[in-house]
């Protein structure tokens, strides 16, 4: 039986730098994947190639058994991204902003985005602005927006940056809540803590290479904090 998502010998440069170099990964479905490293380390790119923003050099994605890019395939089924500081319309409040989104892909109506806006502890019936929103109103906001379509694959870059204690306690229990929703999920944070806690596999970049946590990498990463 195939592995869910299967990452196979991934290379990439920019600019003749090479960025990732022979990356192989096998993630069974319902899993937490931490990904660390120091910043330019290529946890970004390797984001990209996931989601299809990106091609490889060289080697394949596979999710579900179907490559990622073949035959115009580039962008995988069923995937919902975070990006830190995710952009919104600031005069729309937080429902408008995930409405207008989702009619753009026709795939749900306003039941789903007030379950999303509920599971992260938004009120869909708030009709602050954006623009005056917290920052860990917008981060709840664009994890709303990740999940909205019920999507089985979610990639969580930095959803913990700059967040209040309170907020920053609600987000983890969020990231739990999905987890025990079967969801796989990929996360990068820079606090090595809350990938210990929250990931099943944890695997660091170093030198173009993604490597499997080991007790003295962790025991590095937790000296840092």
């Amino acid at each position: 039986m195939s592995s869910y998502i299967e990452v196979k010998n991934v290379s990439k440069s920019f600019g003749g730098k090479a960025i990732l170099q022979d990356v192989s990964l096998s993630i069974e479905q319902g899993t937490a994947v931490g990904l660390v490293g120091a910043n330019g380390s290529g946890k970004s790119v390797l984001f990209k190639i996931l989601c299809g923003f990106e091609k490889p050099d060289r080697g394949s994605v596979y999710v579900r058994g179907k490559q990622l890019g073949k035959n115009g395939r580039d962008f995988p089924e069923s995937l919902g991204v975070f990006i830190n500081s995710p952009g919104f319309i600031g005069i729309y409040s937080g429902f408008q902003n995930l409405k207008f989104l989702a009619d753009i892909q026709g795939k749900i109506g306003e039941k789903e985005i007030r379950q999303a806006m509920g599971k992260v502890g938004l009120d869909p019936d708030n009709k602050t602005k954006v623009d005056n929103y917290s920052l860990g109103m917008k981060q709840k906001l664009g994890i709303a927006q990740a999940i909205m379509e019920g999507q089985d694959i979610l990639i969580l870059d930095e959803p913990f940056n700059a967040l209040d204690y309170k907020t920053y306690e609600d987000v983890k229990a969020i990231i739990r809540m999905l987890k025990a929703e079967g969801k796989t999920i990929f996360l990068t944070s820079h606090h090595f803590k809350d990938i210990e806690q929250l990931c099943d596999q944890v695997y660091s970049i170093e030198d173009c290479r993604l490597i499997p946590i080991t007790e003295e990498i962790a025991a590095r990463y937790r000296e840092m904090e």
